[in-house]
């Protein structure tokens, strides 16, 4: 069994930063991919970063600039910083992994964190 527990969520002013984290713990063999998605109420789950193995990235058009993900392989963790946050970044992050494991590869995906940017 494996599973992703995530951390770093809150309450933020407009043009302040957050560090999202993700940990992976279980029967892992690897990880593959390691992304980060969003979701607002009302809206459907969306892609905001994800990292490849080899640590190609890429981003959605609307965080470009000012997120970066990064990953700690030995940890079996992904980050996210977030700098200059704005209301419309207000959304529950869910971080998925796509991870091998003896059995089979499947992605697995975290709790979710709340992320609400106000004033």
């Amino acid at each position: 069994q494996v599973q992703l527990v995530e951390s770093g969520g809150g309450l933020v002013q407009p043009g302040g930063s957050l560090r999202l984290s993700c940990a992976a713990s279980g029967s892992i063999f690897s990880i593959y991919a390691m992304g980060w998605y969003r979701q607002a109420p009302g809206k459907q789950r969306e892609l905001v970063a994800a990292i490849t193995s080899g640590g190609i990235t890429n981003y959605a058009e609307s965080v470009k600039g000012r997120f970066t993900i990064s990953r700690d392989n030995a940890k079996n963790t992904v980050y996210l910083q977030m700098n200059s946050l704005k209301p419309e970044d207000t959304a529950v992050y869910y971080c998925k992994m796509v991870v091998v494991t003896t059995t089979r590869t499947y992605d697995y995906w975290g709790q979710g964190t709340q992320v609400t940017v106000s004033s």
